[in-house]
């Protein structure tokens, strides 16, 4: 027997219903059981998994053909209380959090890596774009947010609500497609409940703060997802186990976790449901169910780049990454337990993929004509039964799709990839992932991160991808912010000196784990200021002006450029292929450019991140604080008097709107009311949701504004 086995992933419903069981008494002892029994040794008599919580207690896991506790008959307990017991709920609360199995008439999820902290779920998307741009409109502008009640939904945009709003008829909110565009669709009776049940959760959620959200409030929240489900929500439920783990995570300490990711899921939570509750016909709000792998017929794809996978909770592996023809992005995945040590052994591994017998250090440079090939609609393709593939040569970066990734100018690329909804942490995530190319000179160093300005592209760019735009960024509409070129200004963003020259952008490394090659090999092209690299590399959309490169190679007709060895085939994996000072040219034949950086304290660009430097930080600050402390840290943040004077701060530097919500979150989270006895309470949650979610939402739209606007060459 194995006595440190690991607890199965749990449904939530299953979760829901078990902590839904207890009585009130027993419900105050639920958090401190989850921590005392999570500790204890776990032993896997066969399938089932058994946890001693005491003489008379036993609580035995029993999970189906799928690995997970999806019945509620599947958990036992020996005790006299069982099933309405402390220790079978504490234990299921313990459980990782599983992602719901499909109802009846839904195809099965596609199976996929972990990428949450606390479990090894089947929803993450490690290391891979989507296939493409699925155009679909963004969910909303960054108005102020409210929630179900009166003018409810009025956050976001009023998408969907002119003349033909609501006319396919209610009860399925769900869009049809007519020519590519959405129809919309009013959401139905059972679905605005189902939204107006999980506001209520979330709103309490958020009163509560994380020290508050233990394992009741937890379960409140995957009971409300699940009636979501049921509703047909698949959009709403998604973000509600986001936030689920995000307070997991929180709360257990995990060296992953960051606020700013529970503070995004949170917001598009509040800001889905609001709009949701308040019948908005938007059916990008109801989202899709997740589908399995799809028939694609014949597919020509060629590699570009190999990056390695090591997750948080002990996977790893490779993904390779593969580009078609006509420009779609595909990729290749082998993540399977292992952390680190797999993800070095799976870089030449064998491609699963028919019998093409291949290697991924192969495929990255070569290419695969594959028959019958399936594809899942994040662009992972399958390695079915039917699937025939046969080894093509590839191509160099400068030939046909590889070469036309490096042709469009980097402002118009990244713009396409930040044109999605700041505040839609789903939808702006796939689109952000999808790789862009560019031509860089190196600068130098400065801090933890490598400076480099773009060098514009010699040919003509090609037409705009679909999917994204690529004029000029707009005033960030959230609820009144200040317009980009202002917001750019106010927050120092990084842009270009005179003489045509592109931007200068901020190099950081995908990973920084000792066992990959990104950290080292981005302090090996610092050493070498004038240095002419081509780079495939992600938008970081969180900072402005930087992106995350993952694969290098020579500059075409250059002298001061890398010089890689043949076997490489001109390109260099950054988290594999560890550069060496043979593959850098002479020193002599790179002339520094003029803002070199001899010194990083000295050098003008290795300032602050201008969004850290910003006064939008004032308000993050607070409304981070509003879900790390709860109703009552602001509040008590409000009486000491400083929220005026960082709101005074905030409109000289002309972000007004951000100023006025700022005061407005303040003031709700310190008012209070009078019951029928003239005793004073706190007043309800909902219009403390509604006043954070206008000021999350507005600080989330003009961020993006700010990164945008440091894309931008000046004159």
């Amino acid at each position: 027997m194995n006595t440190s086995a690991t607890l199965p992933p749990a449904a939530p419903h299953v979760v829901a219903a078990a902590v839904d069981g207890l009585t009130g008494r027993l419900r105050k002892k639920l958090d401190a059981a989850v921590d005392q029994y999570a500790a204890l040794d776990r032993v896997a008599d066969g399938a089932d998994v058994v946890v001693t919580c005491g003489e008379d207690a036993v609580v035995t896991l029993s999970p189906g053909a799928s690995g997970v506790i999806a019945e509620e008959g599947q958990a036992r307990c020996s005790c006299l209380l069982a099933p309405r017991c402390l220790h079978r709920a504490a234990v299921l609360t313990a459980c990782p959090l599983a992602d719901p199995l499909p109802l009846d008439g839904e195809p099965a999820p596609p199976p996929s890596p972990p990428s949450q902290p606390d479990t090894p779920p089947t929803d993450g998307h490690p290391a891979h774009p989507a296939a493409a741009l699925d155009g679909r409109p963004a969910t909303g502008q960054a108005g102020a947010a409210s929630g179900p009640g009166s003018g409810a939904g009025q956050a976001g945009a009023a998408s969907g609500s002119g003349s033909g709003a609501g006319q396919a008829g209610a009860g399925s909110g769900r869009g049809s497609e007519e020519e590519g565009v959405p129809v919309a669709v009013v959401p139905g009776a059972a679905q605005v409940a189902a939204a107006a049940g999980l506001w209520r959760a979330a709103a309490a959620v958020l009163s509560a703060g994380v020290p508050g959200a233990g394992a009741v409030p937890q379960a409140e929240l995957l009971r409300a997802a699940h009636t979501a489900r049921l509703a047909g929500l698949p959009k709403a439920e998604a973000a509600t186990l986001r936030v689920v783990r995000g307070l997991r995570a929180a709360r257990a300490r995990y060296d992953s976790h960051r606020l700013a990711d529970l503070v995004s899921a949170l917001r598009e939570l509040l800001l889905t449901v609001g709009r949701l509750a308040a019948s908005d016909p938007d059916p990008a709000l109801v989202g899709t169910v997740r589908r399995g792998y799809r028939p694609n017929g014949g597919l020509k794809v060629y590699g570009v780049f190999r990056e390695p996978v090591i997750s948080s909770t002990g996977y790893g592996g490779v993904v390779t990454h593969l580009v078609t023809d006509d420009g779609r992005w595909f990729s290749v995945a082998d993540v399977k337990p292992g952390g680190a040590a797999r993800a070095r052994g799976a870089a030449t591994a064998t491609v699963a993929i028919g019998a093409a017998m291949m290697s991924h250090a192969q495929l990255a440079r070569g290419g695969l004509l594959i028959a019958g090939a399936t594809v899942s609609p994040d662009g992972r393709l399958g390695a079915g039964k039917g699937v025939r593939a046969t080894p093509v040569a590839g191509l160099s970066w400068t030939d046909g799709p590889l070469g036309a990734l490096f042709t469009r100018p980097l402002s118009e690329a990244v713009g396409a990839r930040l044109s999605a909804g700041a505040w839609s942490e789903e939808e702006s995530a796939e689109q952000v992932r999808e790789p862009v190319g560019c031509d860089l000179v190196i600068v130098g160093a400065a801090g933890d991160h490598v400076l480099a300005r773009h060098l514009p592209p010699a040919t003509p760019p090609q037409p705009a991808e679909p999917g994204g735009a690529a004029e000029t960024p707009q005033p960030a509409e959230a609820g009144g912010a200040v317009g980009t070129a202002r917001a750019a200004e106010a927050g120092g963003a990084v842009g270009t000196e005179g003489g045509g020259e592109g931007p200068v952008v901020r190099l950081v490394p995908a990973n920084r784990h000792p066992d990959l090659a990104y950290v080292e090999n981005l302090r090996r092209l610092a050493s070498r200021p004038g240095l002419r690299v081509r780079v495939v590399a992600r938008v970081e959309p969180g900072r402005a002006a930087t992106l995350v490169p993952l694969a290098v190679g020579p500059v075409a007709g250059e002298e001061a450029t890398l010089r890689l060895p043949p076997e490489w085939q001109g390109r260099a994996d950054l988290g594999y292929d560890r550069l060496q000072g043979s593959h850098l040219p002479p020193a002599d034949a790179c002339p520094p450019p003029a803002d070199a950086c001899t010194s990083p304290g000295q050098d003008a660009y290795a300032q602050a991140d201008p969004l850290d430097g910003a006064p939008l930080w004032r308000v993050r600050r607070l409304i981070e604080l509003a879900v790390s402390g709860g109703r009552r840290a602001v509040a008590e943040s409000a009486r000491g008097g400083d929220a005026r004077g960082q709101a005074a701060s905030l409109r000289r530097a002309g972000f007004r709107t951000a100023a006025d919500l700022a005061m407005a979150l303040a003031d709700e989270a310190d008012r209070r009311e009078r019951d029928v006895f003239g005793r004073l309470a706190e007043a309800g949650p909902d219009g403390y949701a509604r006043a954070w979610l206008a000021a999350a939402t507005h600080l989330a739209a003009t961020e993006r504004a700010l990164v945008r606007a440091s894309w931008q060459a000046t004159p």
